[in-house]
């Protein structure tokens, strides 16, 4: 079943509708090792992620918060494991992810 969501007040119509669509795809072929947990803010979604087979991290699970910004997808999302964060040098005990390593990643 698909999960319906009322436009969070503080998304624009561009981020609401695109965040709508986006969801609809994810539930209909979910990316591999991920799985969105249904909750009813579109604005704030929770992310299941399985560890990678043949890693450190097979067999665990960790939750990511994703928190879209008013203008996305113009702006960026902000991305947290919540914790406990796995083990990582670049994850943060309070779950925030290294954006030096993000930045030097893109460039």
């Amino acid at each position: 079943m698909f999960a319906c969501f009322i436009p969070e007040a503080s998304l624009s119509k561009i981020a609401s509708n695109r965040l709508q669509k986006e969801l609809v795809e994810w539930q209909v072929n979910p990316p591999t090792g991920f799985k969105h947990k249904v909750t009813d803010n579109l604005q704030r979604w929770i992310i299941e992620v399985n560890g990678a087979p043949g890693t450190l991290y097979a067999g665990e699970t960790f939750q990511l918060q994703v928190d879209f910004p008013e203008h996305y997808p113009m702006e960026a999302p902000q991305v947290i494991f919540i914790p406990p964060a796995p083990l990582h040098p670049h994850i943060y005990s309070n779950g925030h992810i290294c954006l030096g390593l993000v930045l030097t990643c893109l460039n």
